[in-house]
């Protein structure tokens, strides 16, 4: 191999896993505008999916829809194959799915970890083997987007299993970054703070009427804001761009020494 790998295309078509809501949908609703047409996955709210089609459908382009339930694996993995027949290749995967919890470590159950390692890393990891080895043999390359967590990088207090499955897919986006790059496929993390979306309970919130002093950039981020850069990772100007985990955190990473030595009191240590 001389390492220069297949000509990349301009990508067309996309996968978005967990793209019902939150960043999924803003990340499939970019990539439409981006001209892709979009399959788009759900596990319990199919409403929710359905509108995310509508979205993508009134940006002129073709949403695919189904369910994806990574607590079953291997077969979950499948509906990315599902979704790559129906519409006819996949050029960007965006492994978005992801669940979590707010537990302290020695009150934590096997069941809860391995549910959560299962939806965070062992699903990402299936996925984009699914959609790798399509891309390898449609021959002109690709792109997959893994969204991790600013806990990729950083812990928090009662997340343990959390921190350790977007660790671990932090890793693992490097790893795939070096085997798949002879196939023409760049493989990066996109890292978000807090980003006013139904999972941190904030779908509603005007990200700049909230006040996060502890946040250089002084609010949450919009959902919006994480989507642009997967749009950016899975485009052709990223064409150059593998292996990095690009951070979406108005700046939260740099705060952790800053903030260690202002605190005042225990309330960190519990979660």
């Amino acid at each position: 191999m001389n390492g220069s790998g297949p000509r990349p295309r301009i990508p067309t078509t996309a996968v978005v896993t967990g793209a019902d809501s939150g960043i999924g949908r803003a990340v499939a609703v970019r990539l439409a505008q981006a001209g892709m047409d979009v399959g788009i996955t759900w596990h319990t709210d199919e409403q929710g999916a359905r509108d995310t089609a509508d979205e993508v459908s009134a940006q002129g382009r073709r949403p695919a829809v189904a369910r994806l339930d990574l607590t079953d694996l291997p077969a979950a993995a499948r509906v990315i194959d599902g979704l790559a027949e129906d519409l006819g290749r996949i050029d960007v995967l965006v492994n978005n799915a992801g669940t979590g919890t707010a537990t302290p470590f020695l009150d934590i159950g096997l069941d809860t970890l391995r549910e959560v390692l299962d939806v965070d890393l062992a699903g990402p990891f299936l996925c984009s083997q699914h959609a790798a080895r399509r891309m390898i043999e449609q021959g002109d390359g690709g792109r997959i987007v893994n969204v991790t967590s600013v806990h990729e990088h950083q812990p928090r207090v009662g997340a343990a299993p959390y921190c350790a499955a977007k660790g671990g897919l932090g890793l693992l986006t490097q790893v795939m970054a070096l085997e798949l790059a002879e196939y023409g496929i760049t493989v990066n993390a996109v890292a978000p703070g807090e980003i006013a979306t139904p999972m941190t309970g904030q779908e509603e919130t005007d990200v700049t009427r909230a006040a996060r002093p502890g946040i250089p950039l002084g609010r949450p981020g919009d959902a919006r804001e994480v989507a642009a850069v997967v749009a950016f990772l899975a485009g052709p100007d990223a064409s150059y761009v593998t292996g990095a985990s690009w951070a979406v955190d108005g700046g939260m990473l740099r705060m952790g020494p800053m903030a260690g030595s202002h605190l005042t009191g225990n309330a960190w240590r519990r979660s």
